[in-house]
């Protein structure tokens, strides 16, 4: 595969599981060394031992907020040229019933981890006029989701964070923009179906299928699909691309 990487450094979140690991594998086969982040640090070396000695990685709680600003001392010390922001959202919920610590923990987790995050590793993207910040979000900031409220919400404001700083980083050459996964064949969709079925007092295969009839290609994303979409815009042959959200869904979402 073509080494389109070489040379760049990524820090990658969530990266044990799902859409994480699978851009991790990814951005490393194509020459990217990685700097990985989550908080099994059984899962994460071994990951490493798979994928080869070059590569590091950080434990962090992105829940525990002492645990982002340790990760964050360590990141200031890393050449980061590419993040990919990347962690478990919300438990299900509505809205109007979610309390008040459910909103401020989804809050720290998400936009203000990431707002962390940005700070240990800008000051390399500067010197370089280089950078790509990616943010794996949802669907949902085109069009929210039954049943997520605070992920909903606290989606929505990651994206509308990254927007700003499009146009606030763009000068140094540092583009930031969202991939918007789709129903996604991981853990926390097998979560979610179980919840509903759960909730509903109906058989998970139901849901299932209920979920797929929303889906024009009739199936779920392969965590690799949405990789491939992140690998694109950490690339250079994105880099005029700035500020987006990029829907990867099999067609799902009903407005552009």
């Amino acid at each position: 595969m073509e080494q389109i990487f070489e040379g760049k450094t990524a820090l990658v979140g969530g990266s044990t599981q799902g859409i994480g690991l699978a851009t991790a594998k990814l951005l490393a086969s194509k020459g990217c060394k990685l700097v990985l982040l989550a908080r099994n640090e059984e899962k994460l070396q071994a990951i490493i031992d798979t994928l080869g000695q070059s590569h590091q990685y950080i434990v962090c709680d992105q829940s525990n907020i002492d645990s982002v600003h340790a990760a964050c001392f360590k990141l200031t010390t890393l050449p980061i040229d590419i993040v990919i922001n990347n962690t478990g959202g919300p438990a299900a919920g509505l809205a109007n019933s979610a309390t008040f610590n459910e909103y401020i923990n989804a809050f720290q987790q998400h936009l203000i981890a990431n707002q962390l995050i940005l700070q240990a590793v800008l000051p390399h993207m500067k010197a370089n006029n280089f950078g790509r910040i990616i943010n794996i979000i949802s669907t949902s900031v085109k069009q929210p989701l039954k049943g997520l409220g605070v992920s909903n919400t606290i989606r929505g404001a990651v994206a509308s964070w990254s927007k700003t700083l499009a146009t606030e980083l763009g000068p140094f050459a540092i583009t930031v923009n969202n991939v918007l996964p789709g129903a996604t064949s991981t853990e926390r969709l097998a979560t979610i179906i179980e919840n509903k079925s759960a909730k509903q007092g109906l058989e998970k295969d139901y849901i299932e299928q209920e979920m797929l009839e929303e889906i024009p290609l009739k199936r779920f994303a392969k965590p690799e699909e949405i990789a491939e979409a992140v690998s694109f815009l950490a690339s250079n042959a994105a880099s005029y691309i700035n500020g987006i959200n990029l829907p990867v869904d099999g067609g799902r979402t009903l407005c552009l």
